[in-house]
């Protein structure tokens, strides 16, 4: 199904996807078992995503199980969120799942391992709902509810709950809220919308400290050293991205011994800072002459079409690659796809309608505050406009500086 206007809406960026979401509700409604899956390297919204929709369905008397290619078990920062324990490893999932739902996941490749369940499931007639915001979704299930312009999965997840007209407990709550904290950089890039959709989920009694710790505030202490390691041999390309200017750091093997993946990801976040640079870069060691890249901008520069050029992709300020080669080569051709990289136009002045979006949208029109069946209107910044605070406007699940970061979607690269 595609996605279309709502024309009782101003076209300032809204979308509806009642349809969609409609017939997921009427799928998932009756359902006895549903397998869900985050992609492989999962973050808090993938996973929260998972868990939270999972618990909706166990409660209402479904078998559940969640799954990801990779790992093999649920990283140390996330299991606060499966109280239930609702995660089964990907050698426990059945081989043709009778009903899947895949979520966060722009492709099926980002399922690792068990990407081959989808077409299992298809080949017998079974639904496979992809449930997820990233602009790059290719749309690989049987029902897709993809929304590129939604601040996280969590927040279609909590549409798709409302519609379905389930209650949100605690446990499912506490799963989502970690998906909207972390996808819009602890709400610095939240829409009126998902303030609300929070506010919700704290009325659960889910305790937004303890959610929040795990996910942003904690490393082993190794991870100062290997901060110092890696920060201390940083650099600066201030001619490079059009003159707007490169921070890069590398992060080798043997930087990263003895830390989870978690604690290489949050590198990147650190070197963003540097306010002498529009992009920030991350070369990650994954084996001998082989790297994974973070990509991250400010505002101007869409690192998403250098990461495609690159055999990755994500979203326009925050994106990433796998490579192969000597770092030397990797950054070199990094830079040259840089050098050509579209620039994003510039923010619409203060007070104009692109500047504030949300300012004709009547508040019981929010689907997030328990919207009536059929009320789903999405009010979400359309994907890379450029009117939230500090730069931090497209969907694409940053982190704020030093908190932890997920490998997410796209290609096998890391995009938070």
């Amino acid at each position: 199904m595609s996605v279309e206007r709502d024309q009782t809406w101003p076209d300032d960026g809204r979308v509806v996807i009642a349809d969609q979401l409609r017939a997921a509700a009427g799928i998932l409604a009756d359902a006895q078992d549903v397998t869900l899956f985050g992609h492989v390297n999962p973050d808090a919204d993938a996973f929260g995503s998972a868990v939270g929709l999972a618990t909706v369905l166990r409660d209402r008397g479904a078998e559940v199980r969640v799954s990801f290619g990779a790992p093999p078990d649920v990283p140390e920062s996330l299991r606060h969120l499966d109280s239930a324990g609702l995660f089964v490893p990907a050698d426990r999932v059945p081989a043709t799942p009778p009903l899947l739902v895949v979520l966060d996941s722009g492709s099926v490749d980002r399922l690792g391992p068990l990407a081959n369940r989808v077409a299992a499931t298809r080949a017998v007639g079974g639904h496979v709902i992809v449930i997820d915001h990233h602009v790059s979704n290719t749309r690989f299930g049987t029902l897709n509810v993809v929304d590129d312009r939604a601040e996280a999965t969590a927040a279609l997840v909590i549409r798709l709950v409302d519609v379905l007209g389930a209650e949100l407990t605690e446990p499912a709550a506490r799963a989502l809220y970690a998906g909207l904290l972390t996808d819009t950089s602890s709400f610095r890039r939240a829409t009126p919308d998902t303030h609300l959709a929070a506010a919700r989920l704290l009325a659960t009694g889910v305790n937004a400290d303890s959610v929040a710790r795990p996910l942003l505030d904690s490393h082993p202490f190794e991870w100062l050293g290997m901060l110092s390691r890696v920060l201390g041999r940083a650099e600066l390309d201030a001619a490079a991205a059009h003159g707007l200017g490169l921070v890069h750091a590398v992060v080798t093997t043997e930087d990263a011994a003895g830390l989870c993946q978690e604690d290489v990801e949050s590198v990147i976040n650190i070197i963003r800072g540097s306010q002498e640079a529009e992009v920030a870069a991350v070369l990650k060691q994954a084996g001998p002459d082989r790297w994974t890249g973070s990509l991250r901008a400010i505002s101007r520069v869409d690192v998403s079409a250098v990461a495609r050029a690159m055999g990755g992709g994500g979203h326009r300020l925050a994106a990433g690659f796998t490579a192969e080669g000597a770092v030397a080569d990797v950054l070199a051709r990094l830079k040259t796809e840089l050098a050509t990289a579209p620039l994003i136009a510039a923010p619409s002045a203060p007070g104009s309608l692109a500047a504030a979006p949300f300012a004709a949208a009547p508040l019981a029109a929010s689907p997030l505050v328990a919207a009536p069946v059929g009320a789903i209107g999405v009010s979400t910044l359309p994907a890379g406009e450029l009117t939230a605070p500090a730069g931090e406007s497209t969907p694409t699940g940053h982190m704020p500086l030093a908190g932890r970061v997920f490998s997410d979607t796209e290609h096998g690269s890391t995009v938070e």
